[in-house]
């Protein structure tokens, strides 16, 4: 495991996650954007079946929480089904495609 005496903050998260039909989506991105540190959030549902949306929630921030996200997510009936994406530290890289994967 690594030391560090400095703090890595996490800039960007890339979330799926499952939710009930209601609240909307809004609600929801509205209450992930009152958190401490987010700047913005984008939310795009993926799958809707007869109870449940699969949504992939991004968010963006200078210092996000990941333990505060999840309970916000909790508290609107929500499960955090995989972490897609981390970026941390002091800049947001953007994914490169490598040659193989280049279309």
């Amino acid at each position: 495991m690594v030391t560090s005496s400095r703090t890595v903050r996490i800039r960007r998260l890339v979330l799926d996650v499952l939710k009930p039909h209601q609240p909307r989506v809004d609600v929801l991105a509205h209450a992930i954007a009152e958190l401490h540190g987010v700047e913005s959030v984008n939310i795009i549902r993926t799958e809707t079946d007869s109870s449940t949306e699969g949504i992939n929630v991004t968010i963006v921030g200078d210092n996000l929480i990941f333990d505060e996200i999840q309970e916000t997510l909790r508290d609107y009936g929500s499960s955090v089904h995989s972490v897609d994406e981390v970026v941390a530290g002091e800049k947001i890289i953007e994914s490169v495609l490598l040659p193989d994967e280049e279309k």
